[in-house]
């Protein structure tokens, strides 16, 4: 899924971490890179976005529950 335009980027790391299965940010070079590892989200995502602002993520998510927390985080934030 892609998610955009993610302003609150400490709400958007405290759903994934609340998520049970795994979750995984795919880079533009189709690497997979755990978003569940605190290491991974500081270092990848500090290359991403540089004003406080995700522009855009491509990210998979395996588990139902953890698909839907992520949808409600993203029409509702």
């Amino acid at each position: 899924m892609k998610v955009s335009h993610i302003t609150n980027v400490d709400k958007f790391f405290e759903v994934i971490d609340k998520c049970e299965g795994k979750v995984e940010l795919v880079t533009g070079e189709g690497d997979r890179l755990n978003l569940k590892s605190k290491l991974t989200q500081y270092v990848s995502l500090a290359n991403i976005f540089s004003n406080g602002e995700i522009p855009e993520l491509e990210i998979l998510a395996y588990e139902k529950e953890d698909i839907d927390k992520l949808i409600n985080f993203m029409i509702n934030n």
